[in-house]
């Protein structure tokens, strides 16, 4: 939880490197919130307008977040619009932010920690 916490405190932070664990952890706490809000909105119509002001509330982290992750591994963040061609976009982009980050300093700065914020 603590990684989900810290990405959401780097709200529009765009600069800087995001380790694999800060992302998918925020990755995997966000798509599980997702699908909680969208199953309960499935029932209850009040619950749409929360999982609506929830996704427009997370987008901006989650683009941060991507972006710092693609300079992870020494990528610009711009690579981030190859999500939008259609089919191998997502696949192509996935596999950059799989991708182990550079272990040296790179453009971006210095490697990031591995460790939970505290």
């Amino acid at each position: 939880m603590s990684w989900y916490l810290a990405v959401l405190k780097k709200y529009a932070e765009f600069s800087g490197r995001a380790g694999r664990p800060e992302f998918w952890m925020f990755f995997l706490i966000h798509f599980i919130i997702l699908i909680v809000l969208f199953a309960i909105s499935t029932r209850v119509n009040f619950f749409g307008i929360i999982y609506l002001i929830y996704v427009l509330g997370t987008i901006v982290p989650y683009i941060a977040a991507a972006v710092r992750r693609l300079h992870d591994t020494d990528k610009s963040g711009w690579f981030i619009l190859i999500g939008f061609i259609p089919v191998v976009g997502g696949i192509i982009l996935l596999i950059l932010l799989a991708l182990p980050g550079s272990s040296d300093s790179n453009r971006f700065g210095a490697p990031p920690a591995a460790q939970p914020p505290g």
